[in-house]
């Protein structure tokens, strides 16, 4: 299972980004793809994750409104499109499997994991 994120970078406050996670090695629309975000110093936090099957959307509160993913299964591809970015989304993004519905994201508890991508920097400048 290879997960690899791309579309970060530096953008200023209140601007938008898409980021962009290509899946490959796990049958695509049977797993649930989260995204993850991490500051040095501290834990790493779920910031959104789509389910399998009907790709319900879930977002952590601090994104609600401003983020919003989506997935193409015929590129295998899911996207983070960022809206209205603050210099606090400032962070490395990381996508990641989730097997269980999305369970990391809902219950903050990102052992559910069971796939990490490597990361993407996004910059937010104020």
């Amino acid at each position: 299972v290879q997960l690899q994120a791309s579309g970060g970078g530096l953008v200023q406050a209140g601007g938008s980004l898409r980021l962009s996670c290509a899946v490959s090695g796990l049958t695509f629309g049977n797993s649930a793809i989260a995204w993850y975000r991490q500051v040095p110093g501290k834990e790493r936090e779920g910031v959104s994750c789509i389910s399998r099957g009907p790709g319900t959307g879930y977002y952590a509160p601090s994104v609600k409104g401003r983020f919003t993913i989506s997935r193409d299964t015929a590129e295998n591809t899911v996207y983070l499109q960022m809206n209205s970015l603050k210099p606090e989304d400032t962070a490395v993004y990381y996508c990641a499997r989730d097997p269980y519905h999305c369970r990391a994201v809902t219950t903050g508890m990102a052992s559910w994991i069971d796939h990490w991508g490597k990361g993407t920097q996004v910059t937010v400048s104020s």
